[in-house]
């Protein structure tokens, strides 16, 4: 991860300031709040007070106005992180703030975007529903105007910081006629009347990750949180889920490389039928391999960062990288698992969070068979 040629030192350092306090503040808590099913807010606060939120929002919205950047590391040592998978600051940070950013009013952005990097504000953002899944176009939840109202109807499920949020980014349909130039998306805040949390989701890993249903019916949100134009939210969507899909291949490859890291460590502890498992040729060949194909990752995650920073990632570079970060990553946390033999299997050792940690990374902001998909279509 270190030693990149995109990266300049000041992002170098302000690396090893996110990796201090993942280590300190992180770490050390990740086991109480796994149980807790939720990161406290106290936790955002000081995260945000470090300056770890949207990193790339300008000075004149609060924002420290640096590259995009100091994202993706801030992403890669959120992932490198042993319970860094919990951490939903990348949906509020990485995703919807430059959905603000780029698609908001002035006034959305200045009521939104100066919380939000301090991290008094967290966003969630609501796509995903129980009958659609990754078929955005298939979304059945409604805005129906009214006056200088919408009034939104439907459920939202697996939303990231469902429990913790402020308020929700939501894809709806505003004309159901229309097929995917009928989504929207509209600023619903959480204190809307008609609005209600729904359980917080018992999932196998990520488990401090408050993921949750949502419910809807007949809230009532002023016009003027719609988010660019009424019909144009497929499109915004479309645009963004590059950048997304890159935070996402981003987080896979820095925890397979921390279990790399952690899997090296411990086979040269280690003994074995008298001598140490380092020394199998096994497993100097797997570990090998993982080297190899981590540095392979890195080289075209950086040729991908330096394309967003072009303003030039196609969808189905972002779908690239996420379907190779993601089933690679995968695979080399399954097999550094495999190299720590039951131990692995305990959870007092981070190997094992790691391994039940990135597996949903193939399902979520697009599954492997629809990046799939999307890179088919330009064959």
């Amino acid at each position: 991860m270190h030693n990149r040629a995109i990266f300049n030192s000041d992002h170098e350092l302000f690396r090893s300031n996110a990796r201090r306090f993942f280590r300190e503040e992180l770490e050390p808590n990740i086991a109480k709040w796994e149980d807790e099913g939720v990161l406290p807010k106290k936790f955002w606060l000081q995260a945000g007070a470090n300056g770890f939120h949207c990193c790339g929002i300008p000075e004149e919205y609060g924002g420290p106005g640096a590259d995009f950047f100091y994202n993706m590391v801030l992403s890669e040592e959120v992932g490198y992180a042993i319970g860094g998978a919990s951490v939903g600051f990348s949906v509020s940070s990485d995703i919807v703030a430059y959905y603000l950013l780029n698609s908001g009013t002035e006034e959305q952005k200045h009521q939104w975007l100066p919380k939000m990097v301090t991290g008094e504000s967290i966003a969630a953002i609501g796509m995903t529903e129980p009958g659609c899944g990754s078929d955005l176009k298939a979304l059945r939840t409604s805005a129906i105007r009214d006056g200088d109202e919408y009034v939104i109807n439907g459920q939202k499920t697996f939303i990231t910081n469902g429990q913790n949020c402020n308020f929700i980014l939501l894809a709806c349909s505003t004309n159901p006629d229309a097929g995917a130039r009928g989504i929207s998306l509209i600023i619903v805040e959480t204190e809307c009347e008609g609005f209600e949390r729904g359980r917080n989701l018992d999932k196998i890993g990520q488990k401090a990750a408050d993921t949750s249903e949502m419910f809807f019916s007949d809230v009532r949100v002023p016009v003027s949180n719609l988010l660019g134009q009424e019909g144009g939210g497929f499109a915004v969507l479309m645009n963004e889920l590059p950048r997304e899909r890159i935070t996402i291949a981003c987080r896979a490859l820095a925890e397979a490389q921390r279990a790399f890291e952690l899997t090296t460590e411990y086979v040269k502890g280690r003994k074995a039928f008298g001598k140490q498992l380092f020394e199998f040729q096994n497993t100097q060949f797997k570990l090998a391999e993982i080297k190899t194909s981590l540095a392979v990752g890195w080289a075209y995650i950086d040729q991908c960062l330096t394309k967003i920073d072009q303003g030039k990632l196609t969808p189905e570079e972002g779908a690239m990288a996420k379907l190779w970060t993601t089933e690679t990553g995968n695979k080399i946390v399954d097999d550094c698992l495999q190299l720590f033999g039951g131990y692995g299997y305990m959870r007092e050792y981070p190997i094992s969070r790691l391994f039940v940690d990135s597996r949903v990374r193939r399902i979520y902001g697009g599954a492997s068979e629809v990046m799939k998909l999307v890179i088919g279509r330009t064959v």
